[in-house]
C-alpha cells in the first residue's frame, strides 16, 4: 500500500485519494488536529440497544501526542453482555454513579471539533456514537469532525491475510502493549496513536521531502550565487589517483573508461 491509503477517509467526506494530492493538500493533513478515539460497549450492536460504557480519545498534533485527552466511564443504563464484560470488565456496579452520555456530549463534541478522528474497526464505534448522539437529538459524529480514518482498513491494506487487532499490531511494531490486560479506551487509544505513527512512517519523511523542495525562491538564488572554491589535488594524490587507475587498467583488460576520457581530452 501507498501513503495514500493513510490518507483516506470514510462517511462520505472527500479523501486526498480520491482528490488531488499536492504538496498543501498532504501538509493541511499534518498541520489538522487528530483525535485517535476508543469505546467500549455493553454488546456488539447499537441496533439492538446496547450503550458506551467508556469513551477515551487522545489529540495529537503534528505527529506529537498533546497530552490532551476525553475520557468518561458512562452509565449505559443496562448491563452488559457477558462477553462484552468479559473484555472491559466494566461492571454494572461500578458504572451506577456514573455519567450519562448524553451529559458528556457537548465536552466531547468540542474535543473533537473539526479534526481527523482516527478509530480501530471505525463502523463499529461510529455507529455506537452515532447512536448515543441520536439518543440526545444531535447529529452524526462526522458532521462535526473533519474526517474519519479507520486504521483497521489501513492494516488490513497494509499487511493482508495476517492477524491486524490492536494487539497484533503492537506486537508486529514491538510497541509495549504489556498493560493491557482487559480492554481499556483510554489505553487503547494511546496505543492506536503509537501504532498509527509507526503504519505512517513513511508519509513523515514525504512530508519532510516536500518541505525540503518548496524552499523559498530567493533562498535558492542565494546558493546559486555563492562563488565556489575548488580545492586542486596535491602531486601525492595525484600519483595515488593514476596508480589507481592504473590497477583498474590492468583489472579490466584496458577497460578503464576514466583513462579513455582523459585520452579523449588529449
Amino acid at each position: 500500500m501507498g501513503f495514500l491509503c493513510a490518507l483516506c477517509v470514510l462517511c462520505g467526506k472527500k479523501s486526498l485519494a480520491d482528490g488531488s494530492l499536492n504538496q498543501q493538500n498532504l501538509k493541511n493533513t499534518y498541520s489538522m488536529r487528530q483525535i485517535f478515539l476508543d469505546t467500549e460497549t455493553t454488546g456488539l450492536e447499537p441496533r439492538l440497544g446496547h450503550r458506551i460504557v467508556e469513551v477515551a480519545a487522545v489529540e495529537m498534533s503534528n505527529r506529537q501526542l498533546t497530552g490532551r485527552h476525553f475520557h468518561y466511564y458512562l452509565n449505559p443504563g443496562r448491563e452488559s453482555d457477558p462477553g462484552a464484560l468479559q473484555v472491559h470488565g466494566l461492571t454494572a456496579d461500578f458504572l451506577k454513579d456514573k455519567q450519562k452520555f448524553a451529559e458528556v456530549t457537548s465536552e466531547f463534541l468540542a474535543f473533537i471539533d473539526n479534526a481527523e478522528l482516527i478509530i480501530h474497526n471505525a463502523p463499529f464505534d461510529v455507529a455506537f456514537l452515532n447512536h448515543e448522539l441520536g439518543l440526545a437529538k444531535l447529529n452524526p459524529v462526522d458532521e462535526y469532525c473533519a474526517t474519519i480514518t479507520d486504521t483497521l482498513k489501513m492494516a488490513k491494506e497494509l499487511h493482508p491475510g495476517k492477524r491486524n487487532n490492536l494487539d497484533a499490531l503492537c506486537e508486529r511494531y514491538q510497541i509495549d502493549h504489556s498493560k493491557r490486560t482487559l480492554h481499556g479506551a483510554l489505553l487503547d487509544a494511546e496505543l492506536l496513536a503509537e501504532v498509527y505513527l509507526a503504519m505512517t512512517r513513511g508519509q513523515e519523511s514525504l512530508l519532510i521531502e516536500l518541505e525540503t523542495n518548496s524552499m523559498d525562491s530567493a533562498a535558492k538564488l542565494s546558493l546559486q550565487n555563492l562563488e565556489l572554491i575548488v580545492l586542486p589535488a596535491s602531486q601525492e594524490e595525484m600519483e595515488l589517483h593514476l596508480q589507481q587507475l592504473e590497477k583498474i587498467e590492468r583489472e579490466s583488460n584496458g577497460q578503464c573508461l576514466w583513462k579513455r576520457l582523459d585520452s579523449m581530452k588529449s
